[in-house]
């Protein structure tokens, strides 16, 4: 079944592992949201907080 799409299609494997690459990546930033979300903030207000005794 691969052979035949690849054939068929002008698509080159590389391309199409570059696609499932950031299909699974959205997928990871979809479930993890709420916890990427909690630690950029986090991030955030330590980088403002210790900012102002530069």
């Amino acid at each position: 079944m691969q052979y035949i799409l690849c054939k068929t299609l002008p698509i080159s494997k590389g391309f199409l592992e570059v696609i499932n690459i950031f299909l699974v990546l959205i997928g990871l930033v979809i479930i993890f949201k709420n916890q990427l979300t909690s630690l950029v903030q986090t991030i955030f207000s330590k980088i403002t907080s210790q900012a102002g005794s530069i």
